[in-house]
């Protein structure tokens, strides 16, 4: 980050919590002063520089003794499905693909409260309040993009992206849980693969790969890809799941 508006970036250190992904670990984030404006272009930057968004608040893990959130991205040119994806792919063809302009519905609010029931009951996103749902998943300064999917004419699934410059950012996906058997969440992944291949942009950045923690061990699934390490992205290679 060398330009001189980003030299100048008012970052804090929160005070540690307890981390909701590794419970056993505490928890603190590098993020920028959320009364800062920050615009596509340095929330580039701070893309590739490891952060994420939730809201308008832009962090990154800033933990002393845990270095497990790992930030990932997938080079959408060389990605390759695996026979699983594929079958994904194939299964969800019927549903219709609209591209919205990112604002608060009614529709997506209701399908969200029935996502968070359902696979997050315990969780501090389950909350019936608009407002919450707002300052989650909008965001005031950033270029975002809502792709709405609906099976014959009803709603099934929202994946929120931002646009930036070389790609796009997966900020979060929900669905309607009695359609679980169609693996709406990897075909959400996929979906956003394609829609940036087919953009001509280079990247999916997906957020934070935690390879111990159930809820975010996903993300190495979608090969090949990058992780960001000592300050810069490189490729990462795993072996092949089992029984794909």
């Amino acid at each position: 980050m060398n330009s001189s508006r980003e030299q100048h970036l008012p970052l804090y250190i929160s005070q540690p919590h307890n981390c909701v992904y590794l419970p056993e670990q505490q928890s603190t984030s590098l993020f920028v002063d959320p009364a800062f404006e920050i615009d596509t272009r340095l929330y580039l930057t701070l893309l590739q520089n490891g952060f994420r968004r939730s809201g308008d608040l832009v962090y990154r893990p800033h933990c002393q003794q845990c270095s497990a959130c790992i930030p990932v991205r997938i080079p959408v040119e060389r990605f390759i499905y695996s026979h699983s994806q594929k079958r994904v792919w194939r299964k969800n063809q019927d549903l219709e693909l609209c591209l919205l302009e990112p604002e608060f519905s009614d529709e997506h609010f209701e399908l969200y409260k029935r996502y968070q029931q359902a696979r997050h009951s315990d969780g501090s996103m389950n909350d019936p309040d608009p407002e919450k749902y707002r300052n989650f998943l909008l965001s005031r300064h950033i270029n975002g993009l809502f792709l709405e999917l609906r099976l014959d004419g009803v709603l099934a699934m929202i994946a929120i992206v931002d646009q930036i410059n070389d790609g796009l950012s997966a900020v979060y996906t929900f669905f309607d849980p009695a359609l679980s058997s169609r693996s709406l969440g990897v075909y959400g992944i996929l979906l956003e693969i394609d829609y940036a291949r087919r953009n001509g942009l280079d990247w999916l950045y997906l957020g934070y790969w935690i390879k111990d923690c159930r809820k975010m061990s996903y993300k190495n699934q979608y090969r090949p890809f990058q992780v960001f390490h000592d300050e810069q992205w490189q490729d990462h290679e795993e072996p092949p799941e089992p029984h794909e």
